[in-house]
């Protein structure tokens, strides 16, 4: 089989080009420099969301990366001003993750370009194409998170551990 027939070749292809496309849209914009596509991705959850707490906990779940990535991450959003850490009354030590003002602003400009980056990546495939490529996307990505499960009981199990986890 070519490697260009690959699913990991596809996939990170589309990846790579969906970024490159964000990266040159967002250098091109005023106050967008300094604006990451998952900062973007971030933003985005927390608007959408913004009628309930989120928590850092639940940016790690939403996309499928590690705590420490999303440490980094949080802190670098909070140092530029996109978001704000705010304590819960429940448990002081629990910290909701909430949008600026600042953040709000970005969270429109990258929604924006994201919109029409998706209209332009779905020219010319049928909505019903669509519909089977993100049923397809979906079974992948349960079928790579059930082996991740699998892996981490199974080390688990066996008393090997993993750094970070």
């Amino acid at each position: 089989m070519k490697r260009k027939n690959t699913l990991g070749f596809q996939i990170k292809t589309l990846d790579n080009l969906f970024f490159r496309n964000m990266i040159a849209y967002e250098t091109s914009q005023k106050d967008m420099d300094e604006v990451t596509v998952m900062h973007g991705w971030i933003l985005g959850f927390l608007h959408e969301n913004a009628d309930r707490d989120i928590f850092q906990k639940d940016i790690e779940t939403e996309f499928s990366i590690a705590r420490s990535t999303v440490t980094s991450i949080v802190k670098l959003m909070e140092k530029k001003g996109y978001i704000c850490r705010e304590s819960v009354e429940q448990d002081g030590r629990l910290k909701r993750l909430v949008l600026t003002e600042k953040g709000c602003k970005i969270h429109e400009q990258h929604i924006g370009y994201i919109d029409l980056l998706e209209e332009r990546c779905k020219r010319n495939i049928a909505p019903e194409e669509m519909e089977v490529f993100l049923a397809v996307a979906e079974k992948l990505k349960q079928n790579l998170e059930a082996d991740i499960a699998c892996s981490y009981s199974k080390l688990f199990a066996s008393g090997k551990k993993t750094e970070g986890r």
